[in-house]
C-alpha cells in the first residue's frame, strides 16, 4: 500500500483528526465520511491509504504513541519504570485513559479492530515490555522464574480500569507511580 503520498505533517493532522473524534463519537459513531469531513480530504483518499476504519484508528494510536519502550534503559527496572511515566504528561494520560474505555468497549464488537489493534499496538508494545523486564531477568534484579512477569501487563493494564472505576479520579503521575512501588516490583520481588 503506498502511504508515501501523504506528508509526515498531513498524516500527524489526520491521525489527530481521528483521535478527536473518537473521543467525541467513540468508535462505532466514527465514520470514514467524518474523518474525511473533518480533514478535508476524500473518502477515496482514507480508504487507498488505510483499507479500513479499524486500520486507520490502530495506526492513528500507533501513531499517538511514540515511546518505544525497549529503548527505555537506565539500568534498574524502578528506574525504568520512572523513566516510561516521564515521557507522558497527566493531561495526556487522561486522554490516552479515556479513548482506551472506549476502544475496550468496541473491540468486544468488533473484531477487525481487535485484530488490528493486536498488531500495530498491542504486540509492539508487549514486546517492548518483555524487552525491559528481559534486561531486568539478565541483570539479576527479577528472578526468571517469577510467575508475576508474565503478568505484568495485567497488571498496568488493571491499574489504568481500575483507578476511575473505584477512585473515580483519572489516572496520573502519582498514582500510577506509587502502584508500581507498592504492587508490580513488589510482584517481582524488586
Amino acid at each position: 500500500m503506498a502511504r508515501s503520498r501523504l506528508t509526515p505533517e498531513r498524516e500527524s493532522e489526520l491521525y489527530e483528526a481521528v483521535l478527536d473524534l473518537l473521543r467525541e463519537v467513540g468508535y462505532d459513531a466514527l465514520t470514514m465520511d467524518a474523518v474525511a469531513a473533518r480533514t478535508r480530504s476524500s473518502k477515496a483518499t482514507l480508504y487507498r491509504q488505510w483499507g479500513s476504519k479499524p486500520e486507520l484508528v490502530a495506526r492513528a494510536l500507533r501513531h499517538n504513541k511514540p515511546v518505544d519502550l525497549s529503548e527505555i534503559d537506565t539500568g534498574t527496572l524502578r528506574g525504568d519504570f520512572q523513566a516510561l511515566l516521564e515521557r507522558t504528561d497527566d493531561c495526556q494520560m487522561e486522554k490516552d485513559s479515556a479513548l482506551m474505555r472506549g476502544l475496550a468497549h468496541a473491540v468486544h464488537d468488533n473484531p477487525d479492530l481487535h485484530q488490528a489493534l493486536r498488531e500495530l499496538l498491542i504486540a509492539p508494545e508487549m514486546n517492548g515490555l518483555a524487552e525491559v523486564l528481559g534486561r531486568a531477568v539478565r541483570r539479576g534484579e527479577v528472578d526468571a522464574g517469577n510467575p508475576a512477569l508474565s503478568l505484568v501487563p495485567h497488571m498496568l493494564i488493571g491499574a489504568f480500569v481500575a483507578r476511575p472505576l473505584i477512585d473515580d479520579q483519572p489516572v496520573d503521575h502519582a498514582f500510577l507511580s506509587a502502584y508500581v512501588d507498592a504492587v508490580v516490583l513488589p510482584s517481582l520481588g524488586v
